[in-house]
C-alpha cells in the first residue's frame, strides 16, 4: 500500500491503521525499502506506541529477509490463535465461517475494491487499510474494526504470550481503537480460553444475523447473491487448506 503523507497523517488513527496494514504483512523487499517512510510516520505518533513500533521497524532493518519471512509464517501461518484472519478466532475452519465472510466481501466490493494475493476478505492488514483510505464520512471500514475488537485482543494476547514483537502493532491497533466496554473484555476472555473451533462435520448451526444493530430481514429480503458469495468463500477457504 501507498504510505500516508504527512499532511495526510493529521488523524493519528488513519496513520496507525496505515502502518498496522504494512508491518503485519508477509514481509518482502517492497517492505524494507519503505522502511524508512514508516519509520518517519511513526515517529510523529503519540510516545504511547512509538518507541515499540520504531523498536520493530530496527528488527526489520537488522534482520536478513529470509530470516524474517521464516519467523513470519511461524508466527502467524502456523499458530491457530495468531490467525490474522478476523473471522477464525470464532468459526475456525468451520463452515459457518463461509456466512462471515461475506460481509467482509461485501465491505471492499462497495468501495470498488477486491483482494488479491489470494487471501481471504477477513485479512486483518486489508480491513486496516481500507479503515486508512476511507473518506472521512465513511465509517463502516472503522466499525468494522470496532466490532472485531475482541478478535483483535486475542491476537494481542496470543502474541504478547509468544513475545513476539508484532504484538507491538496490535497495541497500536487497540489504541486507535475505542476503549473496550466489559462486554468485549468478556469476549476477549472468553476467545483466550477456548481458542478457534474445529469443524463439526454434519452439524448445520443456526443462522445468526450479524448486523450491526439491525433487524434481522424478514423472509425473502435477503440479497439472493449472498448464497452463491457464501459459497464462494467457503471454496477459497478449501483452496487456503
Amino acid at each position: 500500500m501507498k504510505l500516508p503523507s504527512d499532511q495526510d497523517c493529521e488523524q493519528d488513527r488513519d496513520c496507525v491503521f496505515a502502518i498496522a496494514s504494512r508491518l503485519l504483512q508477509y514481509p518482502d523487499a517492497e517492505l524494507l525499502g519503505c522502511l524508512e517512510d514508516v519509520e518517519r510516520i511513526v515517529a510523529g505518533l503519540p510516545r504511547r506506541i512509538r518507541q515499540p513500533l520504531l523498536d520493530l521497524v530496527a528488527m526489520l532493518r537488522t534482520t536478513p529477509l529470509l530470516e524474517l519471512q521464516a519467523s513470519y509464517v511461524e508466527t502467524f501461518d502456523l499458530r491457530r490463535r495468531n490467525s490474522l484472519y478476523l473471522t477464525y478466532a470464532r468459526a475456525g475452519d468451520t463452515r459457518g465461517r463461509g456466512n462471515a465472510l461475506v460481509r467482509f466481501a461485501q465491505l471492499y466490493r462497495k468501495r470498488g475494491y477486491s483482494i488479491e494475493g489470494g487471501e481471504l476478505a477477513d485479512f486483518l492488514p486489508a480491513l486496516l487499510e481500507l479503515a486508512a483510505l476511507a473518506n472521512p464520512d465513511d465509517r463502516e471500514p472503522f466499525e468494522m474494526l470496532v466490532e472485531h475488537r475482541a478478535e483483535i485482543g486475542l491476537l494481542r494476547a496470543s502474541l504478547e504470550s509468544d513475545q513476539s514483537p508484532y504484538a507491538d502493532v496490535l497495541k497500536a491497533v487497540e489504541y486507535a481503537l475505542p476503549r473496550p466496554n466489559q462486554k468485549v473484555v468478556e469476549a476477549t476472555r472468553r476467545l483466550i480460553e477456548d481458542g478457534p473451533p474445529e469443524e463439526q462435520v454434519g452439524v448445520v448451526p443456526d443462522f445468526v444475523w450479524q448486523g450491526r444493530g439491525e433487524e434481522c430481514p424478514a423472509a425473502g429480503e435477503f440479497d439472493p447473491t449472498l448464497e452463491d458469495e457464501a459459497a464462494e468463500a467457503e471454496l477459497a477457504m478449501e483452496a487456503r487448506r
